[in-house]
């Protein structure tokens, strides 16, 4: 049972790279929650199949797949995080994935923080079980 742990105004006043730390964690800990459902494998494996639904490039692509689904509030706080990534770019992907991943983690920091579970779950559901073209 997740609680709210601060309110949509403290949330808020966060910045969005502040969101996107704590939504980093919340997420990778959504995917890996899908992967232990797989079954017992190897480690190497386990972190294989992560590696899959944490990166940039997916990260990217999850925006697609939720944008039309995000209230203006959600898209809001998606900006802030994608707008707010600076030019500290990893090698390994590009500015326009790397900061749509930003705005990704950011989002799902906020929702964890407010406490909105239900929603996390749902646009988390339609990111994992969509199909990437």
């Amino acid at each position: 049972m997740m609680y709210e742990i601060m309110t949509t105004a403290e949330a808020k006043a966060l910045g969005g790279l502040t969101l996107a730390f704590f939504g980093d964690s919340v997420y990778e800990v959504l995917v890996r929650e899908q992967i232990v459902k797989l079954g017992t494998m190897p480690v190497d494996k386990l972190h294989k199949k992560a590696v899959q639904y944490v990166n940039a490039g997916f990260q990217s692509y999850a925006y697609d797949v939720i944008a039309d689904e995000l209230t203006e509030e959600e898209t809001e706080i998606f900006k802030r995080g994608r707008n707010a990534t600076g030019n500290n770019v990893p090698r390994s992907s590009n500015p326009k994935d790397y900061r749509r991943a930003t705005g990704i983690e950011a989002l799902f920091g906020y929702l964890y923080l407010t406490g909105q579970s239900d929603r996390i779950k749902e646009l988390f559901e339609k990111i994992y079980t969509s199909e990437r073209t």
